[in-house]
């Protein structure tokens, strides 16, 4: 696991739905678990200004250290480059926890040179852009993890996306690219508005938008129908999986009803369909289903078994959260003593049905044309 205390001190501010403690909740419930002993634990480097510009504008960089270093936005800031904005607002380590994520997955790439897999719970902001900040994102880490891992060997790509929003940075990044495939599983009409089913970013991407209150069943067809046969037919080099705790059904940014069971099941799926495997964080906003969520996830990847009741030292980490929220005021027993969410299962909708099988039949037309052009 990568991580960093960074993440302990820095908010985006009060107001702000990232406010909530996420990465240390993670690293803390790990280390209480039994789960993170030293020689599982690397400290994520920062990444060097001229690092990034692998795929971000000079100038952007520069104006996001600006901001950093003069605590504000200069004027034109928030419509040149994002900054000092509602979603992307300017805190104190606004270049320094950004450059600390994407250092992390160039970290993350290096390690895997040889194969292997890395989590890396405070990657995932799939919205950054080469020039400015987007919802929540300052830099897009997953796009760089997935240079670092073409700098150390690994051609094709297998990215999938299970946060509820969709990865519009990361598919603006490998639009067109055949030795790239990205496939985004998010709630329809939701921001950034972007990731319609028909929309394949060249023969690259496969967007698959569900409706609200999409459940543990579903998703388990969707995994079993969609994203392992694709993944799998792609025969990777790696695959990348930005697993944001947002589309769990306690999360106050999305209208999913997912348990954590069904984020873990897609870890577990895609293990083995690579000989990298590297897993991103991303969304969520709250922080108990985010904490249990993710260290759910490292349990996972490091083949520990998830207790049915958490011990007194990991019961203390999540006890001592709090937010800032009406659920937070009188949050039910369970946030506290476990790690896993009863199943959430139920109907397997026909559009949902219907929705992958489109998203099959787009993806074999393009793989059609690809093959015929070849």
């Amino acid at each position: 696991m990568l991580g960093h205390e960074i993440y302990r001190g820095s908010s985006y501010g009060s107001w702000h739905p990232l406010h909530i403690p996420r990465v240390s909740t993670v690293m803390d419930l790990s280390r209480a678990l039994g789960w993170l002993p030293r020689d599982r634990f690397r400290t994520s480097p920062r990444a060097k200004p001229a690092a990034v510009t692998a795929w971000h504008t000079p100038d952007y960089v520069a104006a996001l250290q600006r901001a950093e270093a003069e605590g504000a936005a200069r004027a034109g800031d928030p419509q040149a480059y994002g900054l000092g904005t509602h979603a992307n607002p300017v805190f104190p380590e606004v270049w320094r926890r950004p450059a600390t994520s994407a250092g992390g997955s160039f970290l993350a790439g290096e390690l895997l040179a040889e194969g292997g897999v890395v989590n890396h719970p405070a990657g995932g902001t799939h919205h950054a852009m080469p020039g400015r900040a987007n919802g929540f994102c300052y830099l897009n880490d997953p796009v760089l993890a997935m240079l670092a891992l073409r700098r150390a060997g690994a051609r094709r790509i297998a990215y999938v996306d299970i946060d509820a929003h969709h990865c519009d940075g990361v598919e603006a990044a490998f639009a067109g690219d055949p030795d790239t495939l990205m496939i985004s599983v998010h709630e329809e009409r939701r921001w950034p508005f972007t990731g319609a089913l028909d929309e394949t970013a060249g023969g690259a991407a496969v967007n698959l938008p569900v409706p609200r209150g999409v459940n543990d069943t579903e998703m388990a067809f969707v995994r079993e129908a969609l994203i392992v046969p694709l993944v799998a037919r792609f025969a990777p080099d790696a695959v990348v999986l930005q697993c944001g705790a947002d589309a769990v059904e306690e999360d106050p940014l999305s209208r999913l009803s997912l348990s954590n069971n069904a984020h873990w099941a897609v870890v577990a799926a895609l293990r083995p369909l690579s000989p990298r495997f590297l897993v991103l964080g991303g969304g969520g906003y709250n922080p108990w289903s985010v904490g249990r969520l993710w260290t759910g996830v490292w349990g996972v990847l490091a083949g520990e078994e998830i207790p049915d009741r958490l011990p007194v030292e990991a019961e203390a980490v999540l006890r001592g959260l709090t937010w800032q929220n009406r659920r937070g005021r009188t949050p039910p027993d369970h946030w506290f003593t476990t790690l896993r969410d009863a199943p959430r299962e139920g109907p397997l909708r026909p559009e949902v049905r219907e929705r992958v099988a489109r998203a099959r039949a787009l993806r074999e037309a393009g793989a059609g044309r690809s093959r015929a052009t070849a």
